[in-house]
């Protein structure tokens, strides 16, 4: 019997998915935090916001915000579970790394 690794074993999955879980809520947030700031600045810079504006502004502000966050949490979840270790390079030893 092979040994699981990574997000294969159950207990470590577990443990992974509900840091991911904590850091996303965390950076929702964040973001909320980024959506405040960005709708004060742009009240003191243009005044009075239409109603298009400001949910145009809390959409594109916080799904950015949101996009990048959830991106760069999987890659940790990926490189703290060792995930990225199974990976196998099978161009590894087709090109010689000299020139």
């Amino acid at each position: 019997m092979t040994r699981k690794q990574a997000l294969d074993d159950p207990q470590i999955a577990a443990t992974a998915w509900a840091r991911f879980r904590r850091i996303m809520a965390w950076m929702a947030l964040g973001g909320a935090l980024c959506v405040g700031l960005a709708l004060l600045f742009l009240h003191w810079w243009a005044g009075r916001l239409p109603i298009h504006m400001v949910i145009a502004t809390i959409l594109g502000v916080w799904l950015t915000f949101m996009l990048g966050t959830g991106l760069m949490a999987l890659t940790f979840l990926s490189s703290g579970t060792g995930h990225d270790e199974q990976v196998m390079d099978r161009l590894k030893d087709e090109a010689p790394l000299d020139d």
